[in-house]
């Protein structure tokens, strides 16, 4: 399972990249304590890449504030 970290537009590159990663991480943390082995989920720091929320108010960076969990088809 890929963890995906996101993070709204706001900051640096380098702080959302560094933010996304910490919140993937996080996740992964979560899903190793539920009995997740480590080789089974791969942390992606994504930062604001890939926005759900095109705006540029607090509901859209809220959207943007994100971990996705995705699946890879095999």
């Amino acid at each position: 399972m890929i963890v995906e970290g996101h993070a709204d537009e706001r900051g640096t590159r380098e702080y959302n990249v560094a933010l996304s990663e910490k919140r993937a991480k996080t996740v992964q943390n979560l899903l190793s304590l539920q009995g997740a082995a480590g080789n089974q989920t791969e942390a992606v720091a994504l930062g604001e890449e890939k926005p759900v929320a095109v705006g540029h108010d607090e509901s859209s960076w809220h959207l943007n504030r994100r971990v996705e969990l995705i699946y890879p088809a095999h």
